[in-house]
């Protein structure tokens, strides 16, 4: 199962948000968005950090006062991270928080205030060499669009990111990239389809609102999927109503199904049935608990009988086929070991934990040689 990603992504221009790259060839960031109170700084620094923990690469943080941007200075300095502020109706607070180190302003024009108010946060930007994130959203539309469209669509979506962006064009700024979230996938899908042929700015995705952790992550897989295998996209955020790490693993588990990055574990497991010779859910739960802290890619089938098992396990770079009265373990591809269900979880977790630091070996002697 080792092969590329046919996508073929769509050329935008590159911006960088901190260390990290967006656009261009980069590879396709994964941001989430703290739900701390941001005043209360060990919280929202601790959930930052389990985010990063969990592989985001950009975090944003709300600042809606003087006095979240005064906590912001505390949070910054405290996190590696690359940090996106989260600002709305007060462009001071844009200026505030610029001074405290911020990697990425995320603005709406159009409720920031006259254009002097927005060509002083962009002249801030500029001298500190901040890009800033065009937000559109379906439930913040301009009242005169509203009024036109009768309702959100994808075209009034499109018409109000024009309309701000029209704003940088006379301030002559690009280093900005652009998102049209709505609630409701095909407007969100169509709306990204219609301005990605239009500008070559980065596109942040995202499902608005998009549901809790079950709900939510079906509704942004299919909908970002979709823009996915078009090519449209470089940095994402799965929206959901649940912690935040849970975001940055599904749009993690998104990326590597579609083959646009690797990082962790990718499991094949079959769902069980009668022809199981172990408990393949119980065992799959228990191994994800425990191997969530391996960061370097591995395929790891765990299949419960003699059907699919060996096809799949020859596959993956460990795998699992059950079989009777011993379950059979394959190493890159060739049989290697036996092993009981009474020590299955802890036998695999040790093979995968091995197999993982000797793929970790072989991509650092790679990149030595290099």
């Amino acid at each position: 199962m080792h092969f590329e990603s046919p996508i073929k992504r769509r050329h935008s221009r590159q911006i960088m948000v901190g260390n990290v790259p967006v656009g261009g060839d980069a590879p396709i960031s994964v941001q989430s968005m703290t739900n701390t109170e941001t005043c209360d700084v060990a919280a929202t620094v601790a959930q930052i950090r389990a985010m990063q923990d969990a592989g985001a690469d950009i975090v944003r943080v709300s600042v809606p006062s003087m006095d979240a941007a005064e906590a912001f200075r505390s949070i910054r300095e405290q996190v590696d991270l690359p940090l996106v502020a989260d600002i709305h109706f007060d462009y001071k607070i844009a200026l505030k928080v610029a001074e405290y180190g911020v990697d990425c302003l995320r603005i709406n024009p159009g409720n920031i205030g006259n254009k002097d108010r927005i060509r002083a946060v962009v002249d801030c930007a500029r001298d500190k060499n901040i890009p800033i994130r065009i937000g559109v959203n379906a439930g913040s539309l301009e009242k005169d669009l509203q009024k036109k469209y009768g309702e959100p669509t994808p075209d009034a979506l499109v018409e109000s990111a024009f309309r701000q962006i029209g704003y940088f064009d006379e301030l002559d700024f690009q280093e900005f990239k652009l998102s049209l979230k709505a609630s409701d996938v095909f407007m969100t899908v169509e709306a990204y389809r219609k301005i990605a042929s239009q500008i070559d700015n980065p596109l942040h995705l995202g499902i608005t609102e998009a549901g809790g952790l079950r709900s939510g992550t079906v509704k942004s897989s299919i909908g970002l999927g979709l823009l996915l295998m078009d090519g449209i996209g470089d940095t994402l955020r799965v929206s959901l109503a649940a912690d935040p790490v849970q975001e940055v693993k599904v749009g993690w588990d998104m990326l590597r199904s579609l083959k646009l990055r690797n990082r962790g574990i990718n499991f094949i497991a079959c769902p069980s049935c009668s022809r199981q010779n172990f408990d393949v859910v119980k065992t799959m739960n228990e191994l994800e608990e425990r191997l969530e802290d391996i960061k370097v890619s591995l395929d790891v089938a765990v299949i419960g009988c003699v059907v699919n098992g060996p096809g799949e396990a020859k596959e993956a770079d460990l795998g699992l086929a059950g079989g009777s009265p011993n379950n059979l373990v394959y190493l890159d591809g060739k049989p290697n070991t036996k092993v009981k269900n009474e020590t299955l979880v802890d036998d695999l977790e040790r093979m995968i934990r091995d197999k993982a630091l000797e793929k970790e070996k072989q991509e650092l002697n790679l990149i030595a040689k290099s």
